[in-house]
């Protein structure tokens, strides 16, 4: 499959497939030019947007929903195709791409603002109440039927629009990560410029038709395949009222240092814990945590890393995980079945390899795994790694999963919090004392119970503690983001 969507050839990038390198399209490159031709364009738009009526924008959502279902299997292949992505979840992402905008459309239509109440305290009220004449008013000198009858005030808070939304985008999941910042914009009524990641621009630029067809304003959507330079001076434009970016921490905290006064939203990388307790149902915790380790070849930002387990059940559980990520099926991203395809390029394979052999140099022990080919790194487990170790520390981004004993229930905490990441994670027990206690004690921005940090569904609160990122993705929560309060206090009798 080639994708070819009107790009000039003389200044275009060709994208190849991660797993065998075989050309699946072509994507226009944004010069200086085309990307200050974006900018204008999109401040245009807002003009149209900002004034749109909430039906008009949840119709454009909706029927944006509707052409990617239409369009399901050139999306899924898209995304395979490009980003090595498992066909399986490929159709996943899809199918949550699709919720995404059909949940932007409900809260389009229900996003109002709130009476703020004006007249809940005596003492203000009195403070803040004058006649005509400008006398003070003496509340204990009045009776209730003229208290009744005296001028008050209403404050009626409203979110509007903030205007030009960039959004930068990573290329883990081309279609949803994406629409975790287009739908919500395009909710509230702004117009955004994406960026998004080149490995993986193509699907962006299948959505910008899609979007077209649905009936999106000219310019409301403006994709912009640019170099990191021209990307990094749309950030300090001021034109922008906000950067919204997903990806690892190094950047998103680069971008925070240079974006000026505007509105910053980072979803960063994290280094997920799983903690298995001794009550736990050890085959739902092994299935859970080997699906959450590999999924995409363990590049997703809430993947399980670090799993510590209780040391009464250590040997069971071990047992149990080392025959699941034996049982996937390693390969061609492309065909139906595989479950770990290619990391996204070699280079990344090479880097996650030497981590592994790097740990094992330091004293950890290889339970499963093997050399990598290509870009294709096989599942593997560490066990016997410690603070320090990179495999521990940092974000891997690779399908690698360390596993550990602990002896409390305290113990594990500490070590799953002893992190300078906080985006999600995982506990699986039986007792509501040790989940509430968790909730209270582990920074994490999410915790799931009797599962692994990598469930999300997309109407969710998303987003970290720590380095893990500031701000909220999940469609209500990302609105509030990408809109501004005004109130409005009208003194009436």
């Amino acid at each position: 499959m080639t994708i070819n969507l009107g790009a000039k050839a003389n200044n275009t990038d060709v994208i190849r497939s991660p797993y065998d390198g075989a050309v699946v399209g072509h994507m226009p490159i944004a010069d200086a030019h085309d990307v200050e031709h974006s900018i204008l364009r999109a401040q245009a738009a807002f003009q149209i947007m900002r004034n749109m009526p909430r039906f008009v924008r949840a119709d454009i959502l909706l029927r944006a929903a509707d052409l990617i279902e239409a369009r399901r299997d050139e999306f899924v292949k898209t995304i395979a195709a490009e980003a090595g992505k498992p066909l399986y979840d490929a159709k996943g992402e899809v199918s949550r791409g699709v919720f995404n905008l059909r949940n932007a459309a409900a809260e389009a239509r229900r996003s109002h603002g709130e009476e703020v109440p004006l007249d809940s305290d005596a003492g203000v009220f009195e403070y803040q109440t004058t006649d005509s004449s400008g006398r003070p008013a003496a509340l204990s000198e009045l009776q209730q039927e003229k208290l009744a009858g005296m001028r008050r005030r209403v404050g009626i808070a409203r979110r509007f629009p903030i205007g030009l939304v960039l959004a930068i985008s990573p290329f883990n999941f081309p279609l949803n990560l994406v629409l975790h910042k287009i739908a919500p914009a395009i909710a509230v009524g702004n117009a955004v410029v994406l960026k998004p990641a080149p490995q993986t621009p193509l699907t962006s630029l299948l959505l910008q038709q899609v979007f077209r067809d649905a009936g999106l304003p000219e310019g409301a959507l403006e994709v912009s395949h640019c170099s990191i330079p021209l990307a990094e001076s749309m950030v300090r434009d001021p034109r922008f009222a906000m950067v919204t970016f997903t990806g690892s921490a190094k950047v998103g905290w680069h971008i925070k240092s240079i974006a000026g006064q505007k509105k910053v939203a980072l979803e960063l990388g994290g280094n997920g814990a799983v903690i298995v307790a001794e009550d736990s149902d050890l085959d739902l915790a092994a299935t859970r945590c080997v699906r959450g380790g590999v999924v995409f070849g363990g590049q997703y930002c809430i993947g399980v890393q670090r799993i510590l387990v209780h040391e009464s059940v250590r040997d069971k559980f071990e047992e149990k995980l080392l025959a699941k990520v034996r049982a996937c099926r390693v390969g061609d991203p492309m065909q139906e079945g595989i479950d770990v395809g290619p990391v996204i390029d070699e280079k990344s394979a090479i880097r996650i390899q030497s981590w592994t052999d790097e740990a094992v140099a330091e004293g950890a022990r290889l339970l499963a795994g093997g050399p990598r080919v290509g870009a294709v790194v096989q599942p593997t487990v560490l066990t016997d790694t410690r603070s320090g170790m990179k495999v521990e520390d940092e974000e891997i981004f690779g399908p690698v999963l360390t596993l550990n004993s602990y002896r409390t229930f305290d113990e594990a905490l500490q070590r799953a919090n002893d992190s300078r990441y906080g985006l999600q994670g995982g506990l699986f027990t039986k007792d509501l004392q040790r989940a509430f206690l968790a909730l209270e004690t582990w920074d994490v921005g999410g915790l799931m119970v009797n599962d692994v940090p990598i469930f999300r569904i997309d109407n969710m609160p998303f987003g970290g503690w720590k380095e893990s990122g500031t701000g909220r993705e999940g469609t209500r929560y990302a609105m509030d983001e990408m809109s501004e309060i005004k109130l409005l206090v009208i003194n009436y009798s």
